[in-house]
């Protein structure tokens, strides 16, 4: 694993969060988002390692916010679909720089590639029954 953020991540033309183009991808099964409940061995451990990372403005894992859409591992290689809150993120960056790192930390991950997808489009209603108790903490209610 790197420990620096300058090498050239999967989405190297990225530009600023208004102008971002994301992926346009279907989900026919509609099991979005993920949360790797069932995953055994490696997989497991990158799905653990994705739990690490929370919401730079408030304290919930991207998993337990629903943000998490697959994850695939071949090769060496984790490839992430992931989306955000909302297509103008201010921490976009912040956000796929560690869930990169975090993916690549994982032993036998040599590479991890993470694609913004913006279908289906996320919603509060996608938030795990974990995330909603985090976000009850954090102050956030919901109905019950």
């Amino acid at each position: 694993m790197s420990s620096d953020y300058d090498r050239p991540r999967a989405d190297t033309d990225a530009t600023a969060c208004s102008y971002t183009e994301y992926e346009t991808k279907e989900h026919a099964d509609g099991e979005v988002p993920v949360t790797g409940k069932n995953a055994t061995g490696i997989e497991r451990d990158v799905w653990a390692a994705l739990y690490e990372v929370e919401d730079p403005e408030m304290p919930v894992s991207i998993v337990d916010l629903g943000l998490v859409y697959g994850l695939t591992i071949e090769s060496g290689t984790a490839d992430i679909e992931m989306t955000l809150t909302y297509s103008g993120c201010p921490a976009r960056e912040i956000i796929l720089e560690e869930v990169e790192a975090v993916a690549e930390s994982v032993d036998d991950i040599e590479t991890a590639e993470v694609h913004l997808v913006w279908s289906p489009d996320w919603s509060m209603d996608m938030v795990t029954d974990q995330g909603k108790e985090s976000l009850r903490e954090f102050g956030l209610s919901f109905e019950q």
